[in-house]
């Protein structure tokens, strides 16, 4: 994936602070987040970019070695030299003998073969050597982290891979596909791909190890009365039975809905913490009821804040 310039992405200045970066990502996030655009895909686009140049900035490391030019947006490395295969079979491999005092090119690949391990003396084309590892970042969203997928990604070089994201994937997680990487130099083996996973923020969802934490807003009424109300997961809504009397704060759980642990196949939970929410619009009989009102057990919720 061919990442832009992070600090344009993000519309920052290079001399930004990171509390200016910040700003502007949740921003920008708020606005192009594939959830408020389910069928946009230039929005989901957007949203991807977003999220990996924040990834890159607020990493005090990474912004160092972008700014030095170390690394490329996408948080690869930039290749400092040549491979070997290109040298030998370029046309400056002739001369490089003759400029490095070698009688010929099968002196300077004897050297070369010996150099790297070899022993005595090996035809052209003989030496063998393992191809070049290469590395890449994919942002990932945050349900296919949670649920599995597969996703491609183009690697600077140009080479179209398909990754398979394993379920309940974490943020810089590192997945190693063998073999992927560089060719070897005479039939030596390629190198690999090492892709590190950028999970993407959700709006309502938090994971903490194998848990899902969700904010549930709730009416007076319900929270008062207790009802039924359909609860986001990780696999879609399902139905949920608030008790009476609930609170903002009050915390209730649903087993097995959170991230499966690829080690032991159990689930985590997902834990809904209430939030009564208060009508947005006027309710004068809630109003008139209130003035009205007379609690049997009226309490100081401010009681030991105050004392």
């Amino acid at each position: 994936m061919v990442m832009k310039d992070p600090y344009e992405t993000l519309g920052v200045a290079r001399s930004a602070t990171d509390k200016e970066i910040k700003e502007a990502f949740k921003t920008l996030a708020r606005k192009f987040h594939p959830d408020l655009h389910p069928a946009d895909k230039e929005a989901e686009s957007r949203f991807k970019e977003i999220s990996g140049a924040h990834d890159l900035l607020k990493d005090k490391e990474k912004r160092r070695r972008f700014d030095a030019g170390e690394i490329d947006a996408s948080g690869a490395q930039r290749p400092q030299e040549r491979f070997y295969r290109e040298f030998a079979d370029g046309p400056a491999y002739a001369s490089h003998a003759a400029r490095d005092g070698f009688s010929s090119n099968e002196d300077l690949e004897e050297f070369l073969a010996q150099a790297f391990g070899g022993g005595g003396r090996r035809p052209r084309g003989a030496f063998r050597a393992p191809g070049q590892d290469v590395s890449a970042v994919l942002p990932v969203a945050f349900l296919d982290a949670a649920n599995g997928a597969t996703r491609t990604i183009t690697l600077m070089e140009g080479k179209t891979l398909q990754v398979k994201i394993p379920e309940g994937a974490q943020d810089r997680q590192m997945l190693r596909l063998k073999g992927q990487g560089m060719p070897g130099f005479g039939g030596g083996p390629a190198g690999d791909a090492y892709v590190e996973l950028h999970v993407e923020p959700h709006p309502f969802f938090r994971r903490k190890d194998d848990n899902i934490h969700v904010e549930l807003p709730v009416t007076v009424k319900e929270a008062v009365l207790g009802a039924q109300v359909q609860v986001p997961t990780l696999k879609g809504p399902v139905a949920m039975t608030i008790p009476k009397g609930s609170n903002t704060g009050t915390t209730l759980r649903l087993r097995g809905k959170g991230i499966r642990n690829r080690k032991t196949g159990e689930s985590g939970h997902l834990l809904i913490t209430l939030k009564v929410v208060l009508p947005a619009a006027e309710e004068p009989e809630l109003a008139a009821f209130l003035e009205a009102w007379q609690p049997k057990n009226a309490e100081d919720p401010r009681k030991e804040m105050l004392s």
